[in-house]
């Protein structure tokens, strides 16, 4: 989004004018071939110049048609000058400073006003010189500068209109960024809530039909039901449907499952993450069948081959712990192949 004008009306403005100065110097050209030759080669200098001027694509004139409009600005008035004589010929004669006026306008209006000043002052001060000081209202100089002027402002006035309008936009782009950033977690917030009531009503119904009094089995499902909540917090990318099956039935074997979201799964895509979860329940069904007591589920960071590894120990916690960790005592290396029931890595990509 930005704050212009229509390109082709300013386009076609510029050209018109352009075109009536070449009109005016047709109109003037002197009778002798010789004399005309000049005037010729400048208008069609000045033709080609007003071309790339206006027709280059780009917000900003390159430097190098820049340049080229610069040289038009002060060869046309050096070739020019020496033909006209000012005592005979007509005002508009001095067809060449408007010209280079309007040129340089183009220029400023092309984000290259330090150029169009260049050749602005150039024309300005060599017309002075050449007819003296009445150049500066009779001969149009004075006009040159001051539409020059206006064409400045204008562009300043235009820059600072696109910047608040690119300010505005990443404003916009940044609230709707955040609005949606929000939806998603009150989304999330949603079905995590969901979740947890399927899973945690049933028991807290039957807390509220004993008034708290369970008997062992009941309060071993609730703690299961606890780590199963926590679950929903700490390894939420390692979870399907599947995989809660395999962890709740490890839990209630008496295994100590523990579940740890480092990162590293919410970039893949979904039939990678449907793999890397088909795999991770099997992995937890091995562990069964193992009988292991400690299983340890952790994903790895995103510049890894694995995605997900899976550890599973016949020791109690503290062991398994630091077994998995590599901080076991050297006194116990000989039956460290023993304690190890499950050692897996789930591949990121297939």
């Amino acid at each position: 989004m930005r704050a212009s004008v229509p390109a082709g009306v300013a386009t076609g403005l510029a050209a018109l004018f352009s075109l009536l100065h070449l009109v005016l110097a047709a109109t003037t050209l002197p009778g002798s071939p010789a004399a005309a030759a000049p005037i010729v080669s400048c208008m069609v200098l000045y033709a080609a110049a007003t071309a790339l001027a206006l027709f280059v694509r780009g917000t900003v004139l390159p430097v190098w048609v820049a340049c080229f409009a610069l040289a038009t600005a002060i060869v046309m008035p050096i070739v020019c000058a020496p033909v006209v004589d000012l005592a005979t010929a007509p005002t508009y004669a001095t067809w060449w400073i408007a010209a280079v006026g309007t040129l340089m306008v183009v220029l400023a209006v092309r984000q290259r006003g330090r150029f169009a000043w260049v050749g602005v002052a150039f024309c300005t001060v060599h017309a002075v010189a050449w007819a003296g000081p009445d150049a500066l209202g009779k001969l149009g100089a004075l006009g040159s500068v001051i539409w020059l002027t206006v064409a400045t402002g204008f562009a300043i006035a235009m820059n600072h209109a696109n910047r608040i309008t690119r300010d505005f936009v990443r404003a916009e782009q940044e609230t709707v960024d955040w609005q949606a950033a929000q939806e998603a977690h009150v989304s999330e917030r949603q079905v995590r809530l969901g979740q947890t009531t399927r899973m945690a009503l049933p028991m807290l119904q039957r807390i509220m039909d004993t008034c708290g009094d369970l008997d062992p089995a009941e309060r071993d499902e609730s703690l299961h039901l606890e780590q199963a909540i926590r679950d929903e917090i700490r390894g939420r990318s390692l979870l399907s449907d599947d995989v809660r099956n395999e962890v709740m039935r490890l839990r209630r074997r008496g295994a100590v499952v523990q579940l740890h979201d480092d990162g590293g799964l919410d970039d893949l895509p979904a039939a990678d993450q449907e793999r890397v979860h088909a795999e991770l329940a099997d992995a937890l069904r091995r562990a069964y069948e193992a009988q292991a007591d400690n299983v340890i589920v952790r994903t790895v960071p995103d510049k890894a081959d694995s995605a997900v590894t899976v550890v599973g120990l016949r020791l109690d916690a503290a062991e398994s712990e630091s077994a998995a960790l590599g901080t076991a005592d050297d006194e116990d290396d000989g039956d460290e192949d023993d304690s190890v029931a499950l050692w897996l890595e789930i591949a990121r990509t297939a």
